[in-house]
């Protein structure tokens, strides 16, 4: 009998980010979940849609990761149509920057819902079917910015560096049962965030990569790839940057 396909679980999936992860993860043979913001229900369809002309197997279910209750909601229906989630990627994130100065009470809150309170509101949710399964793959997508620090995104800096906190103590407790947990900071990356930047600021930043240039989304599928492959059990707790040389540490 074929081994059934592992089941892999992306928020934030149908971002210029998340998308080319569950690529990723489809073609290496996963069944792929994309998790989406309720509201985004007509672009999550048409999403679907052009990855099934693409040929991947990709589902996609609405839910509000910020909350514990929606994400318990989401993980059940996963678990009830398609069986234990073997992978997991927290991939969901929002910006609300501004100076600390004129930063109000609810674009903190918001970005330290979305960014690191979902880590705990999902993976607590499916953590004992992991440790129970002896096999599970958690991969946290952090930020440069979580370790170096960035004017404007004191919210989005301490979120971004409290999930490799996560990340670092998570890894303790799985990991004599075969569950690994890391984290992926990616520099800058070509997505429509970036994009929408004026063209100056776009290039005063690739001025300042070592490497010349931005990240392709593939750059960070591919450590994604890496951490969650069946081989690569032995990594964990680890922070993997993909920052083309912008910050070393």
């Amino acid at each position: 009998m074929a081994e059934r396909a592992k089941v892999a679980l992306v928020t934030g999936g149908i971002g210029g980010i998340g998308t080319e992860i569950c690529r990723r993860l489809a073609r290496q043979g996963c069944l792929v979940v994309a998790n989406h913001h309720p509201v985004e229900q007509d672009v999550a369809d048409a999403w679907k849609r052009e990855r099934a002309a693409e040929g991947l197997e990709c589902e996609t279910v609405a839910a509000d990761v910020s909350s514990f209750e929606d994400s318990a909601r989401m993980v059940e229906a996963i678990k009830a149509q398609h069986g234990p989630i073997s992978i997991l990627v927290n991939c969901a994130g929002i910006t609300r920057d501004k100076t600390f100065k004129k930063m109000e009470p609810s674009q903190w809150t918001d970005v330290i819902n979305v960014n690191l309170n979902s880590l705990f509101n999902v993976t607590r949710n499916l953590w004992d079917d992991m440790l129970e399964a002896g096999f599970g793959r958690v991969i946290n997508i952090s930020s440069v910015n979580g370790q170096r620090g960035q004017f404007g995104q004191a919210n989005y800096s301490a979120a971004k560096a409290g999930m490799h906190g996560f990340t670092m103590a998570l890894a303790q407790e799985g990991a004599a049962k075969g569950v690994t947990v890391n984290t992926v900071s990616p520099g800058y990356v070509e997505t429509a965030m970036t994009e929408a930047m004026r063209e100056d600021v776009r290039e005063a930043i690739v001025a300042g990569i070592p490497m010349r240039r931005m990240a392709k989304p593939a750059d960070i599928a591919s450590a994604v790839a890496f951490l969650a492959a069946d081989e690569n059990g032995y990594v964990t707790g680890a922070n993997l940057p993909v920052n083309g040389g912008l910050f070393m540490h």
